[in-house]
């Protein structure tokens, strides 16, 4: 079952990674380009919160999915600002604060920085090690809170 649903993940985010490069053009409304921002920051968010568990010791560790889900962070952290253009302020609900659209340039170095931290964290969980899986999600987790503290209304 484990196996199952990791290879869906892995089915979903490479259906989507493929999809991503020409995204930007694929929006017919800025309720598509909301609707799929929302979609990859929720399945990255699913699996992020497997690893936060882990790091967290709420769960057991378990080195194979703790590098599975990693790696499926890791992709999905390239998707989502896509989804972030011109007029996609408006259109479906959405937590996406004004300051995104007007200070463009410090929004795009916090998605920067989030990947970068999420391909450190796929290469700490590839090694097998909690400890080294700790200090990953710790830097990776102070991406997301920096950029959800300037950027997401509550």
């Amino acid at each position: 079952m484990k196996k199952t649903k990791a290879l869906s993940a892995w089915a979903l985010a490479a259906a989507t990674l493929s999809l991503s490069a020409p995204a930007a053009a694929q929006f017919a409304k800025a309720e598509d380009a909301i609707k799929y921002r929302q979609s990859a920051l929720f399945v990255m968010g699913q699996h992020f919160g497997r690893l936060g568990a882990m790091a967290n010791g709420r769960i057991p560790f378990d080195a194979k999915a703790a590098q599975e889900n990693a790696d499926v962070v890791a992709q999905m952290a390239q998707l989502p600002w896509a989804g972030f253009g011109a007029g996609t302020d408006k259109g479906a609900p959405t937590k996406a604060k004004p300051e995104i659209w007007a200070e463009q340039a410090q929004f795009k170095e916090h998605a920067d920085k989030l990947q970068a931290e999420s391909v450190k964290l796929a290469a700490a969980a590839k090694t097998g090690s909690l400890d080294n899986l700790k200090a990953a999600f710790g830097a990776t987790a102070g991406t997301c809170k920096a950029c959800h503290d300037s950027y997401r209304a509550k």
